[in-house]
């Protein structure tokens, strides 16, 4: 059984896979993306978070998704593309993965089981939930797609 993040792998968006201990000892917010949702305005409000804060150790994974409403249809280099010529992305874009069902990614389930949502409930809802990590690899707290990332900034810098 996983005792933190640490022990999972993701791929990038070039198709490089990583090691998710590469981010050990930061302080980490995971995000479930979506090129065409109502909430993709958050990748700028994330970025912005991601500057102010990356120097002090904190770090965004996006992990886009296409399980919402099919808002994320593209391949790698479409979402690699929309992410750097829209919000000026520069924090780390995973591959397109599954956060719910049968083939959820493994780290989507490990979060999903740290950090409930509302009633309890595990599958994510939809685009853009968060999931705050402290330097262990813990789950601090997961955050609901309409809470926008300015709205978190004293949250991630008490962990910094």
């Amino acid at each position: 059984m996983s005792t933190s993040i640490y022990d999972f792998n993701a791929t990038l968006l070039n198709g490089e896979t990583v090691s998710l201990d590469t981010y050990r000892g930061k302080v980490l917010l995971i995000v479930n993306t979506a090129s065409a949702c109502g909430f993709t305005p958050q990748y700028a409000g994330l970025e912005m978070l991601y500057r102010n804060m990356q120097d002090r150790g904190f770090v965004i994974l996006g992990f886009p998704c296409n399980q919402f409403g099919g808002q994320e249809p593209g391949d790698a280099k479409a979402i690699g593309e929309f992410c750097q010529l829209n919000y000026g992305v520069t924090f780390p874009i995973f591959a397109k993965i599954e956060v719910n069902g049968d083939q959820a990614h493994p780290l989507y389930n490990y979060l999903k089981h740290q950090a409930a949502g509302v009633l309890g409930t595990e599958a994510i809802k939809w685009n853009f939930t968060k999931f705050l990590v402290n330097r262990a690899g813990q789950v601090v707290e997961r955050y609901a797609p309409a809470t926008k990332p300015e709205d978190l900034s004293d949250a991630i810098a008490a962990l910094l």
